[in-house]
């Protein structure tokens, strides 16, 4: 299917699927969720001969991206999402008389969703992004990764044998023709997860169209997280098992990975010590693996950088330690706090722990941060606990980035440029507000109302009344 068929398909489909009583869109979505299932041997074992992640990581996450679909379809019953507000005309309205007004979310039209690499099944073809999409009443085209694509090829097919309307969803395949997708005028916004110079270019195509679209990027990070010198003390050996385990879950090729990080100097060789028992893994393809050693071998060569843990072999891929003492990092903020894709971290030693604020509030946006700290330290950390939040879309205590729940209070987003929308997540049952745009109708006749917003409410979803 080229990219043209694809979007007319969509934009022909869009209208219908929008309208679709809201059984209908729970319906297929819990129908490609069963087929998934149903196909999960195969796509297991395809999975993990293009991406060699193993069985067990992707057996759960197949089990994820069941899971949210499912979760989705229970978002489309329950019709909260369309926030539906009603106000009655009021002559005597403070501001002047008041209409009648009735006010929505309705979907935004056809998406196109790049599939990413280091997830297959839950940020790929049928993810978190293409299972939001379609809960809102919006026909996906997937533009396949390339680094699964027989994967993507039959989970494609999956979908399309779940019986969804026609147009509802599509893939296509390639870099120029998720560009030339992207540039079509039917087309109504465009959800990314990757790297941030990839995400940055998509996103610039996506302004500078004719007719200018939203473009949901989720470009990465280097996930901060700080070590109180109270939690260091207490709990050396459990931090540093804690953060060797984060740091190489899934050879680091996590966008959660918590790659950076503020801890008293004594407990660098704690980590070390568990980081040098941990075994090389393979890496989603070459293009990765080629960046992770390029970076590592750049940063490892920054100034003021000491090389704790470092195989012999420099193209190993075995986990890999840097540190360096915070006034260095100050110094060279801009290139030591850039992410390595892969298990490498840095470990920024510090003398006075109110001197660490300031350093992460001069970092750019991150999806997460977190704070390692004693119950009785809570009374000296405002200022942090502060700074953390403005720095990212999720602050974690005494926990590891690694690992979002699916769940309704999710945040799997932050300041710019973990994401290009700041003010959105992709995970989470919140992920579906990417996908809606609110619509007005003042003074309609209720048999021409959308069914969300009429006094009869036949589909039964909450409304707000004034």
């Amino acid at each position: 299917m080229t990219p043209d068929q694809a979007v007319a398909a969509a934009v022909s489909a869009a209208a219908g699927w929008a309208a679709a009583p809201p059984q209908e869109r729970a319906e297929g979505l819990t129908a490609i969720a069963d087929a998934l299932e149903a196909a999960r041997a195969e796509l297991v074992a395809l999975a993990d001969e293009e991406s060699h992640l193993g069985e067990v990581r992707l057996n759960g996450e197949l089990t994820r991206t069941t899971f949210q679909l499912k979760l989705f379809a229970d978002q489309v019953r329950e019709g909260a999402f369309h926030d539906a507000r009603i106000d009655r005309p009021d002559p005597e309205w403070p501001s002047g008389p008041r209409p009648d007004l009735r006010r929505y979310r309705t979907a935004l039209g056809p998406v196109l969703v790049f599939a990413a690499s280091n997830f297959p099944f839950a940020f790929s073809v049928a993810g978190g992004d293409t299972a939001s999409a379609l809960a809102a009443g919006c026909p996906v085209v997937v533009k396949a990764h390339p680094g699964h694509p027989r994967l993507s090829r039959r989970t494609a097919e999956i979908i399309a044998g779940a019986g969804l309307p026609d147009g509802v969803f599509g893939l296509i395949e390639g870099e120029a023709e998720g560009v030339e997708a992207l540039r079509h005028p039917g087309i109504a916004g465009a959800a990314f997860t990757g790297s941030e110079k990839g995400g940055l270019a998509l996103a610039r195509i996506a302004a500078e169209r004719p007719t200018p679209i939203p473009f949901f990027g989720e470009l990465g990070s280097v996930n901060p997280a700080v070590v109180t010198p109270g939690a260091a003390e207490a709990r050396a050996d459990e931090i540093a098992q804690g953060y060797a385990a984060s740091l190489t879950l899934g050879a680091g090729q996590f966008c959660t990975n918590p790659g950076l990080l503020f801890a008293p100097a004594a407990l660098v060789d704690e980590i070390a010590e568990r980081l040098g028992g941990i075994a090389a893994a393979p890496m989603l393809n070459d293009r990765i693996q080629s960046g992770f050693l390029t970076v590592s071998d750049v940063l490892g060569g920054r100034p003021g950088v000491r090389r704790v843990v470092w195989p012999e072999d420099g193209t190993s891929l075995a986990p890999r330690l840097l540190t360096m003492d915070l006034e260095a990092f100050r110094a060279d903020v801009d290139a030591a706090g850039q992410e390595c894709f892969g298990p490498l971290g840095l470990v920024v030693t510090y003398d006075d722990l109110a001197d660490v604020a300031d350093v992460i509030a001069a970092l750019p946006g991150q999806l997460t941060t977190s704070l390692h700290a004693e119950q009785d330290e809570t009374g000296d950390l405002a200022a942090l606990t502060a700074v953390l939040a403005g720095r990212s879309g999720r602050v974690l205590w005494n926990q590891w980035p690694t690992g979002v729940s699916v769940s309704y209070a999710m945040q799997h987003g932050g300041p710019y440029p973990a994401t290009t929308a700041p003010a959105t997540t992709s995970v989470g049952t919140a992920a579906i507000e990417r996908f809606l745009r609110p619509v007005a109708f003042q003074g309609w006749p209720q048999d021409l109302l959308p069914p969300p917003l009429r006094d009869d409410n036949p589909w039964k979803v909450p409304q707000t009344l004034h």
